[in-house]
């Protein structure tokens, strides 16, 4: 695997993107305001604080982990299989010097570096509107690469095993949206039964919502767990995604 190599793919699908980006917008930047929105203001009224935080700013920093995480899980499940299986745009890319390692890891390149535009964008957004407490939540930039690295590999992991586009919707509605729904973006989880608390534990947007939320508030030295938890994590997958998909399109 080379760098220069892996960026070239990593820019193939920048410019690809600069074409594209007002549809990609509409899906992955409005959706995230319209729940920050509708739930921070509509459902804030009748929850007025959470720990003596109000209910918005609660959920304000979780909003800027799903948006990175729907950003890079978008990009590297139906992006990357469209490119694969329809547009046969793995076949061109391997007609080139590029190899397949190559291929594969500037997808999760890719796939994290959505994950990090869509959620500064929402950082600058709760920012505009007076919803972080400290410039800290900067730091959280360079967690939401590690963490939409995660993302990135666990969509290509999925993206290699299933034999057809319409098995996503298991991907989504099996784990995606329980993930979304028990990461404490919208309540703390230590109102629900202890098992959903550990069962939350083992998946990145709960620590990535800890991380968001503790860095808005400017409270550095509580995150530390889960800082670990995430580089740990990113480092085991890392390996799945080539070995699965070099198993898929070789096959």
């Amino acid at each position: 695997m080379k760098i220069k190599r892996v960026f070239r793919v990593w820019q193939r699908h920048f410019t690809v993107y600069t074409k594209l980006y007002k549809s990609s917008i509409a899906l992955n930047f409005v959706e995230p305001v319209l729940y920050l929105a509708a739930l921070g203001l509509g459902l804030g009224a009748f929850i007025r604080e959470i720990n003596g935080v109000p209910y918005i700013k609660f959920i304000a920093p979780g909003i800027i982990a799903s948006s990175s995480m729907f950003a890079a899980i978008y990009e590297c499940t139906y992006g990357t299989y469209i490119r694969m299986t329809y547009q046969k745009t793995f076949d061109a890319i391997l007609a080139t010097p590029v190899n397949l390692d190559d291929l594969i890891a500037g997808e999760l390149m890719w796939g994290a570096t959505k994950s990090v535009m869509y959620g500064t964008v929402i950082i600058i957004v709760i920012s505009l509107f007076g919803l972080v407490d400290s410039p800290l939540i900067i730091l959280a930039i360079p967690v939401l690469f590690i963490t939409g690295l995660i993302f990135s590999e666990i969509s290509v992991i999925f993206t290699a095993v299933i034999p057809g586009i319409d098995s996503f919707n298991y991907f989504y509605t099996l784990l995606m949206t329980p993930m979304f729904l028990f990461s404490g973006i919208f309540f703390p989880l230590d109102s629900l039964p202890p098992v959903i608390s550990k069962i939350a534990f083992f998946t990145p947007l709960y620590h990535l919502v800890n991380i968001c939320r503790a860095f808005a508030s400017g409270q550095i030295a509580i995150v530390s767990g889960d800082l670990l938890w995430v580089l740990a994590v990113a480092i085991l997958l890392s390996p799945y995604p080539f070995r699965l998909m070099r198993r898929r399109i070789l096959k």
